[in-house]
């Protein structure tokens, strides 16, 4: 079996673990709250897979553009909850700063353009939930099942984009690997100190 071959079954992987990833955070936001989730970042995550569906469709990849369409869903789902209507200045923001790192490169320098931009636009659009969980102690809404299921799902991606010789994906998506480590890192540190907070309020009060 080729590695061309091969890759193609990371997309399509990818596109599988990608779904149970979003999954995990939409069911986690329904059952627990939304407390510590980043508003910005979801928002970006629902308008960057609108780009990735439409690249995905230049690029004559089904695997690129399922892998966004069938988590578009839980993304705004997410997005929904955290109530953006009431965080004006929030939405403008995150609708300007994908037109700049995402649409205008396209439109002056084409897709490969694009692709660079919005590898920026992802790093960059996990800052708001990193800062979110270094500011406050409550993560209680946070999945760190669904972010770790992320970086595995970037590194198929990653893998996936290899045998396909799409370099600027490549690169954007690594940049996405290592922020998605790093919140699932911090996500977990922030359940444990939750935890940990529980436990002694319930000794003290026992």
């Amino acid at each position: 079996m080729s590695y061309l071959t091969l890759s193609v079954y990371f997309g399509w992987i990818a596109v599988i673990i990608g779904f149970f990833g979003f999954t995990a955070q939409f069911r986690r936001a329904g059952t627990m709250g939304v407390e510590g989730i980043s508003l910005a970042t979801w928002i970006l995550f629902s308008l960057m897979g609108c780009f990735w569906m439409a690249y995905g469709f230049v690029a004559h990849s089904w695997a690129i553009s399922m892998g966004s369409l069938v988590v578009l869903p839980q993304q705004v789902s997410v997005v929904f909850r955290l109530k953006p209507w009431q965080h004006g200045r929030v939405v403008a923001r995150c609708v300007g700063f994908f037109i700049i790192c995402c649409v205008l490169p396209t439109v002056y320098w084409g897709w490969a353009g694009g692709v660079y931009g919005t590898g920026i636009a992802m790093a960059i659009n996990r800052g708001p939930q990193l800062i979110e969980l270094i500011r406050h102690d409550d993560a209680t809404g946070v999945s760190v099942w669904s972010w770790v299921l992320g970086a595995v799902c970037t590194a198929c991606w990653m893998a996936y984009y290899v045998g396909a010789h799409l370099w600027a994906a490549f690169s954007a998506t690594g940049c996405a690997l290592a922020a998605n480590v790093v919140i699932a890192v911090l996500a977990s540190w922030r359940h444990r100190q939750r935890r940990a907070q529980f436990i002694r309020d319930e000794v003290f009060v026992s």
